[in-house]
């Protein structure tokens, strides 16, 4: 059998770390009554604390059906991480925005990931680190600007 060409295995590879990283992630967040999926709602409003966003606006930029955002998203706002008003473009629609409590929570959860995530970089060089995280960048924003439309 011939190996796949060497794009799909560098993709391929990436989806086996996101898979072993995600396990990890979701025992570590576990204590802090976080799950995963909620982490990833977190992270995407600390860029951009102060920006109100939607649902649908959210499932677009995460790429993920609207039913499980929503779902996500009706948990922070239970627990307080997330607090939500209407949208007074669209009274059909709820503007959502992180609270103090959620900045918080992102932080601890930010803590809690980076031993573990920080023990797989315990070898490699500064240099190397820098040069991978830049490679990846130029592969994260070439995906981000080729979307296809839904």
């Amino acid at each position: 059998m011939t190996e796949p060409p060497l794009p799909f295995r560098i993709v391929n590879w990436i989806g086996i770390i996101d898979q072993l990283a995600s396990t990890e992630a979701n025992q570590v967040l576990k204590p802090l009554g976080l799950q995963l999926p909620q982490f990833v709602l977190l992270n995407h409003f600390s860029h951009r604390p102060d920006e109100a966003k939607t649902v649908t606006g959210i499932a677009r930029a995460l790429q993920h059906p609207q039913p499980g955002v929503t779902k996500n998203v009706q948990k922070l706002v239970a627990k307080g991480w997330l607090r939500e008003r209407t949208n007074g473009g669209d009274g059909r629609s709820k503007l959502l925005a992180l609270t103090p409590a959620g900045i918080a929570k992102h932080r601890a959860a930010v803590a809690a990931l980076t031993p573990s995530l920080a023990r797989a970089f315990d070898d490699w060089p500064e240099r190397d680190q820098r040069l991978l995280f830049a490679m990846l960048d130029r592969l994260k924003l070439w995906f981000d600007r080729d979307r296809q439309p839904r």
